[in-house]
């Protein structure tokens, strides 16, 4: 009877070690998403010079790709 706390308390901490790390992957995902739109679209501005419309249209696509990809982790089963 000694080891039902100890089993508690291991599965409390692996729910909440789970929860963190979906958490951060969110996170990351969201970050990354809006960091490559707006690399590229940088570089595409570099290359055609179109400064600074492309930036700004594929910022705004990392953006749009971020929220989407939020709505998409909330609606999938973890």
């Amino acid at each position: 009877m000694g080891k039902q706390p100890r089993k508690d308390h291991q599965l409390k901490t692996s729910d909440t070690l789970r929860a963190l790390a979906y958490f951060s992957q969110i996170g990351i995902t969201m970050a990354a998403s809006v960091l490559i739109g707006v690399l590229l679209g940088r570089y595409l501005d570099i290359l055609l010079g179109t400064a600074p419309w492309l930036g700004l249209v594929f910022s705004l696509l990392g953006a749009g790709a971020a929220i989407k990809l939020m709505f998409s982790f909330s609606n999938s089963d973890r």
